[in-house]
């Protein structure tokens, strides 16, 4: 489990692509300090097992399922990523709950800039945006953030200075892809009510 407060941007410094799945070696000094083979870390908000670490870098395994519902198979030797470590029970909730489950990809629709800020528009499917609120929360390439506006098939937040500078979300532009976790309340909410209809 994670809080969705970015730790550090990493960077890609290997990919090998196989058949169905990838291996992907990243720098990340502050998430590998404690880390250990088994060990979680969220990648831009999906959940990723360490298979090894060396030098301030750790490599994990990625399946076709992952590589086919986020958007790691875009990724490329020198990206950024936006990394955070599991959470541990006794640590703080920064943010809120985030599994590290992508449940779906957005694409960046508009930025504007405000005085220190920026509002973003992000476009979704219609389905997941059924699970977004005012004032909820939810997990852009991992990062907990408050929804401002809810549309159809949209939404919005507002970017802080902190969360411009300090994770990719400060560079991501109109047409970039985003990976999206809504609020798994929401999610069992939905199941729960489903099903006392009968």
């Amino acid at each position: 489990m994670f809080t969705g407060i970015v730790e550090e941007v990493g960077e890609v410094v290997a990919l090998v692509l196989r058949s169905g799945s990838a291996r992907l070696t990243l720098h990340g000094p502050t998430v590998t300090a404690d880390a250990v083979h088994g060990a979680s870390i969220a990648v831009n908000g999906v959940c990723l097992t360490v298979v090894d670490t060396a030098d301030g870098s750790f490599t994990v395994d990625v399946v076709r399922e992952t590589l086919d519902r986020s958007t790691l198979a875009d990724l490329g030797v020198g990206g950024a990523v936006n990394l955070e470590r599991a959470v541990r029970p006794s640590g703080r909730l920064g943010g809120h709950i985030v599994q590290g489950h992508v449940d779906g990809v957005g694409t960046v629709h508009s930025r504007t800039p405000g005085d220190r800020w920026e509002v973003v528009r992000i476009g979704l499917d219609a389905a997941l945006a059924r699970y977004l609120v005012e004032k909820g929360s939810v997990a852009v390439d991992g990062v907990s953030l408050t929804v401002t506006v809810v549309g159809d098939d949209w939404f919005e937040v507002c970017l802080i200075p902190t969360t411009l500078s300090s994770t990719t979300l400060g560079r991501r532009r109109v047409g970039d892809r985003v990976n999206l976790e809504v609020d798994v309340i929401a999610k069992y909410v939905e199941r729960l009510l489903a099903g006392q209809v009968a």
